[in-house]
């Protein structure tokens, strides 16, 4: 049907995301900075192995997939996060934060409109319930969070005449690899978490509208909110 990039597809949401494009029969370039324990092999699943937070080198890679491919969805799923008192929280672990979820969307999304006009598609991006509410002791992730979904807003009133479809995806706390590094994470207790084939399955339906119709927002909660300290 068309072609797609996600970041952060090597596990969690990006993985699924990806897996449900290659069987609604999309070819997927998936982006992350390890595919060593990703299990997924598939002919329309192509891993490429990149840093977000080296702009150069996303750039290049990027323009080397839009030189070959007419883009049709963009998913910028990637994120990373530190929490705790803000200041206890070190000024390379903001600046982590602010390239990875806020600068990398920014600098695919740029790459990717001229491609994306052509074939009136889609940037999905997937920022967090954090982007929405206050929470303590997750600022600085908050901010990288709401400045997407204003990116988001913002871009659909500047492009939506062209046919691009922007749509933003707020999931709160979802089982995945995210919490590895940690010190907390979902109780174990599956109405306390979202799974990432629900954010697939938000994807598969925000791709779903008829023309002319756009899915702009999606938040996706538990029906409980129960966190653990490890």
């Amino acid at each position: 049907m068309g072609v797609a990039i996600v970041t952060g597809a090597s596990s969690g949401i990006g993985l699924s995301v990806s897996k449900r494009l290659v069987k609604m029969g999309h070819r997927v370039y998936g982006i992350a900075r390890d595919f060593s324990k990703t299990v997924f092999k598939d002919l329309d699943f192509v891993p490429i192995v990149c840093d977000l937070t080296d702009s150069a080198g996303l750039v290049k890679t990027v323009e080397d997939i839009l030189k070959r491919e007419d883009l049709y969805i963009l998913v910028n799923n990637a994120g990373v996060g530190y929490f705790g008192p803000h200041e206890t929280i070190k000024p390379k672990y903001i600046e982590e934060m602010v390239r990875v979820n806020l600068i990398a969307p920014l600098v695919l999304t740029h790459l990717a409109l001229r491609s994306l006009r052509k074939t009136q598609g889609y940037v999905i991006n997937i920022a967090s319930i954090t982007a929405l509410h206050p929470g303590r002791f997750g600022c600085a992730y908050a901010a990288t969070k709401a400045g997407l979904h204003q990116f988001s807003s913002s871009l659909f009133e500047e492009v939506r005449k062209s046919g691009v479809k922007v749509v933003t995806v707020y999931p709160d706390i979802t089982q995945t690899p995210f919490y590895d590094k940690l010190n907390f994470e979902p109780e174990d207790n599956p109405y306390c978490y979202v799974t990432p084939e629900c954010v697939a399955g938000a994807v598969e339906f925000i791709l779903s509208q008829r023309e002319g119709t756009v899915v702009t927002q999606v938040v996706l909660r538990p029906q409980r909110l129960q966190l653990r300290k490890k």
